[in-house]
């Protein structure tokens, strides 16, 4: 099968080059063609337009920025007028469910198949080919296209389009909240006198232990914001929880909470920081007391 990868920014990338090297054939398009370039060395295909990567294509993978960036590309009339009938649109990016579901019903009328697969794992799990793959979809679609989406990490169906939005939802959830937990614990050690990293290496087996207080612990106590998760990227995601929830009339305060500690980072310009940059707010907040 022939795929197109639009996209090749932090996540993209690592996962175009995961998908060449695996000798799958990959056609490539990027807004900024500089970035998407040196794929070609690893065997991608890098075309200057849309519409030339998605020519004839089966499989179309989108891994976009945000709400607004999946609209300028799925609903522009360059790719609604390329896009091959019985092709399969899979939509990696992080967007709103309701986005989705949008896209799902427009190609259906195309007669074009459409899932949305959103990944939680960060740029390492994008280069390890580990990513967490939550997919919304037609079963026998899901099962078409598994061993694609197996080169990328290990991908689940959740349920119909926009259950994987939504599933990728619940996972900013856990991921800021434990972020914010982490940031805390480390501050805590650091103005008690406790050595950080010995902190997290006598955590190691326990409850408490896990990715996020290996990686962004350890991110904090050096003091390294440089983007993997971007601040704004997560800010866009806490959006859409919240937004999610009242509509389901849920109240969720933790994310709330949370929401707003993402938001005074990009409004203090840390907007292109690692989202580990929470630490950065607890220290502003005891700075400030």
């Amino acid at each position: 099968m022939k795929i197109a990868f639009i996209g090749t920014g932090l996540m993209g990338y690592p996962m175009v080059k995961n998908l060449v090297q695996n000798k799958l054939k990959v056609n490539v398009y990027s807004r900024t063609i500089d970035k998407a370039k040196p794929l070609e060395k690893y065997g991608a295909k890098v075309f200057n337009s849309l519409s030339g990567a998605i020519k004839n294509v089966d499989i179309i993978i989108t891994m976009l920025t945000d709400d607004r960036a999946v609209h300028n590309v799925l609903g522009s009339k360059e790719f609604q007028n390329t896009i091959k009938p019985s092709s399969v649109v899979i939509d990696m990016s992080s967007v709103n469910p309701k986005t989705a579901i949008k896209y799902f019903k427009l190609l259906k009328d195309k007669k074009t198949n459409f899932l949305d697969a959103p990944v939680s794992g960060g740029t390492i799990g994008a280069k390890e080919g580990s990513l967490a793959i939550m997919v919304g979809g037609n079963k026998k679609i899901f099962d078409k296209i598994f061993p694609i989406l197996k080169v990328l990490g290990n991908p689940t169906l959740v349920g119909p389009v926009g259950s994987g939005q939504i599933a990728k939802l619940a996972n900013q959830i856990i991921v800021g909240i434990t972020i914010g937990a982490v940031a805390e614990a480390i501050f805590l050690c650091e103005k008690t006198g406790v050595d950080a990293n010995k902190f997290i290496k006598a955590l190691s087996g326990g409850f408490a232990d896990g990715k996020i207080l290996q990686n962004h612990g350890k991110r904090m106590i050096d003091k390294d914001f440089s983007p993997k998760g971007k601040v704004s990227t997560h800010l866009k995601d806490m959006n859409n929880i919240l937004n999610c929830a009242h509509e389901f009339k849920i109240k969720l305060p933790i994310s709330n909470l949370i929401k707003k500690m993402f938001k005074s980072l990009v409004d203090q310009g840390h907007y292109n920081d690692d989202h580990s940059a929470l630490y950065k707010e607890i220290k502003k907040i005891n700075n400030n007391l």
